[in-house]
């Protein structure tokens, strides 16, 4: 089982990765963020990139990230989040339930989240693929099981990183057209809206970590 989730990470991480700028439609530009989306082989799913800048050091941006009890102050539709195990300082196990409007069923997920940097770019790459097992299923809540995120994180100097997100996620059961549209412009748009506030609070304000150079 071990190595089925190592290849689907794989696997759902080279789609999303794998994108040309050619494969990307552009869905929205407001505000100074973009949001594109792309056909993924062999999914009805559409892959989601979404492109801004943020008032920010990369370390804020990181803290922010791997605070999952705070993280539904500005994660789209989360009810609720806690971390079920730290492996180390910039790798965790988290669980998420977010809650969908009425009359679609609740979803929830297990995920594991890791940091890397690279030395010499100082770039930031937070990969996030859900995984199985670690939390008991609820009644009447769907788990989503096949999803991949990728955050890639670039300093652009006077306090600014450049922020690339990219996600490919099936959220099981039947989901409306009305619904996938919607995730695909407004959960975003208020998501990293909602992250751009959230990093201005004290808590990230000044935050340093062990393992990522600003």
């Amino acid at each position: 089982m071990k190595n089925f989730v190592i290849l689907l990470f794989v696997l759902c991480t080279n789609i999303v990765a794998a994108q040309t700028d050619d494969a990307w439609t552009l869905k929205q530009n407001k505000d100074g963020m973009k949001i594109y989306t792309a056909d993924v082989p062999n999914s009805k799913i559409k892959a989601l990139k979404v492109e801004c800048e943020l008032n920010a050091t990369l370390s804020q941006v990181v803290a922010a990230v791997m605070d999952i009890k705070h993280s539904k102050n500005w994660v789209y539709r989360t009810e609720t989040a806690y971390v079920i195990k730290q492996a180390s300082p910039s790798d965790l196990y988290y669980y998420t339930l977010v809650k969908m409007p009425w009359p679609v069923a609740n979803r929830d997920y297990i995920a594991h989240l890791r940091v890397t940097q690279n030395t010499k770019t100082k770039a930031v790459t937070i990969d996030v693929p859900c995984i199985t097992g670690m939390a008991p299923q609820k009644d009447k809540v769907i788990r989503v099981t096949n999803s991949t995120a990728r955050w890639l994180l670039t300093p652009e100097g006077a306090g600014r990183v450049k922020l690339v997100y990219m996600l490919h996620t099936d959220p099981g059961g039947d989901v409306p057209a009305w619904l996938t549209n919607m995730f695909i412009t407004q959960a975003p748009s208020q998501t990293f809206s909602k992250l751009q506030v959230e990093l201005k609070k004290p808590m990230y304000k000044n935050a340093k970590l062990a393992y990522v150079k600003n």
